[in-house]
This record gives structure tokens, C-alpha cells and sequence, in this order.
């Protein structure tokens, strides 16, 4: 196993329904259909929110508002389609989502989902993700 630590950025995508609920935004992976947020590989002389942004769009249709803060990271293990295995950091940063377009790049390979942010957090399979979501409302009040 590889221990060399790769960073990628994604995107915690959320909205403020008319009653105040909070959701979060969960999409589907592209290998195993487990429940994530979007993220990726930076490109290069890319700002990490811009990235995080960038990722949204291409995986889930998303345009809005994205902090240039992150509000944490988490960790994962990568697992390319050759077997070979990468342990990840991933800066997540919020983005208020405005829209979902009609069509985006991914469209056809993931499924998007709207939920709570506690049943988003049980849904995602990595805990410090989990974490990072359950505490999105208290960083946005905050």
C-alpha cells in the first residue's frame, strides 16, 4: 500500500429551503454507487476552491456560491481502476448551490440526491466526512 498522501478538493453542495431546513447534496460514485461528495484532482494553477467548484459542475450539474475556506478535510483510500491504491486528503469547501443545470459532463454516471444533513452524514462511508457534514450547519451560523 501506498502511503503517499495526494490532495484532491470537493464540494459540500447545500441549500436553505423557504422553511429554513438546511439539505446537503450527496452524489453517487462513478465505481461502487456508495454515496459521496464531489471531488477531484486539482488542475494545474487552479485555486482549491475553484477545483472544488470545477468538481461540483462536472459531477453534479452545481453552480452557486463556493467558500474559498475550507471547513476541513478528510481522508480516503483512492483505488484506481489498475488495483493501485492512493491514501487521499480531501479539503472539502461549501457551496451554496443556486442550480442544478439540465445537463453536465457526469450526468448520465451518477445519481444525485438531496437529504438532511444527519441522514447525509449516515449515508457517506468515510466518519471524518460525516463529521465535516454534521457540523456544515454550525459553520454556516457561525
Amino acid at each position: 500500500m501506498d502511503k503517499a498522501i495526494n490532495f484532491q478538493f470537493a464540494a459540500l453542495p447545500y441549500r436553505q429551503l423557504p422553511d429554513s431546513t438546511l439539505e446537503v447534496m450527496l452524489i453517487t460514485s462513478r465505481d461502487t454507487g456508495r454515496w459521496v461528495i464531489p471531488k477531484g484532482w486539482p488542475a494545474e494553477r487552479e485555486a482549491a476552491w475553484d477545483s472544488a467548484a470545477r468538481e461540483a459542475r462536472e459531477e453534479a450539474g452545481l453552480v452557486g456560491q463556493i467558500q474559498r475556506r475550507p471547513i476541513g478535510s478528510y481522508h480516503y483510500m483512492k483505488q484506481f481502476d489498475d488495483g493501485f491504491p492512493v491514501w487521499c486528503t480531501v479539503e472539502v469547501f461549501p457551496l451554496e448551490v443556486a442550480e442544478q443545470l439540465g445537463s453536465w459532463p457526469e450526468r448520465g454516471e451518477r445519481a444525485t440526491r438531496w437529504f438532511t444533513p444527519d441522514d447525509a452524514a449516515n449515508a457517506v462511508d468515510e466518519p471524518e466526512l460525516g463529521t465535516l457534514i454534521r457540523a456544515l450547519p454550525k459553520h454556516l451560523s457561525g
